[in-house]
């Protein structure tokens, strides 16, 4: 029972420290991101586990969270308060070309993070060119370019 617990606790807790971290960190993973994601991953499982390294404690935690993932996963299908408040809403960051500057602060966003988004999935070079720019829930920046006058 207490590796259960304790899988809770952790899911809980890495729950709460990525949904704060913005939804840019999961977007654009850097190799210090990665260093930071393998140091976590080390932690989790030491906390996870504590002194017990058996197969059977391993299986017990594995499977606890897998059914806490599928829990939140249920829920969020269910309970759409609750999936704002673990996955958060898009957000518009562009319209018709002028960068919404309060926003893009809110979400550490740079006119560059958008400008590479949209020349990457548009071919778009300039702002004036979008007609709306959307930070997804997953981090990933969606363009919706302006038709052609």
């Amino acid at each position: 029972m207490d590796a259960v617990l304790r899988a809770v606790a952790i899911y809980v807790v890495l729950l709460v420290i990525f949904r704060m971290t913005g939804k840019r960190s999961m977007a654009q993973v850097t190799t210090f991101d990665f260093i930071i994601l393998l140091i976590v991953g080390e932690a989790t499982q030491q906390a996870l586990l504590g002194e017990d390294f058996s197969v059977t404690q391993a299986a017990l935690v594995i499977a606890t969270l897998i059914l806490l993932e599928r829990a939140f996963d249920y829920a969020s299908w269910r309970l759409p308060r609750f999936k704002r408040i673990t996955e958060g809403l898009p957000v518009v960051i562009v319209e018709d070309g002028r960068p919404l500057e309060d926003v893009m602060t809110k979400e550490q966003i740079t006119t560059d993070d958008v400008l590479s988004a949209a020349r990457g999935s548009q071919g778009l070079e300039r702002m004036d060119q979008i007609k709306w720019a959307v930070l997804e829930s997953s981090g990933g920046i969606s363009i919706v370019p302006k038709s052609p006058a």
